[in-house]
């Protein structure tokens, strides 16, 4: 007998996988028409496990004010979107969609520059890593407190 009630666990994943692959596709083929909207790269999809919603990271270069615009002109363009998805989803609705911008590449290269800051600290300049006066030190010769 069948089980029902269930859907498999992984069904969020593959949705949010035909999300992606969709919203893609409109972004390389210009059928969002809305100006704010240039260079936007989907990075991730979220779905919730009911498939009631999905949430959408899109990498948008740039200043703040015109990412700023552009996720205006995706979150605009939401609806016209979940009717795309309905379109290709076998399921019995379509998952509201959600947009939020990924900076996760801006941390990426903030703490990129903060570890080489730090590093750059550590040794100074000019100083090789190990060596602070360029003397060796012997500890042999008795120089370091046991007879």
């Amino acid at each position: 007998m069948k089980r029902r009630g269930k859907a498999s666990p992984r069904r969020p994943e593959q949705v949010a996988e035909t999300i992606r692959q969709i919203l893609s596709e409109m972004l390389v083929h210009g059928e969002i028409r809305d100006p704010r909207i240039t260079m936007a790269t989907v990075t991730s999809v979220k779905v919730a496990p009911d498939l009631s919603t999905a949430r959408i990271w899109v990498a948008l270069p740039g200043e703040k004010g015109e990412w700023t615009k552009a996720l205006e002109g995706l979150r605009s363009a939401a609806g016209f979107v979940r009717s795309r998805v309905a379109s290709e989803l076998t399921t019995y609705t379509a998952p509201e969609i959600r947009f939020d911008r990924d900076d996760g590449a801006e941390r990426g290269a903030r703490v990129d520059q903060i570890l080489a800051e730090i590093k750059r600290n550590e040794v100074g300049p000019g100083v090789t890593p190990g060596h602070t006066d360029g003397e060796v030190h012997d500890q042999a010769d008795g120089g370091d407190g046991h007879e």
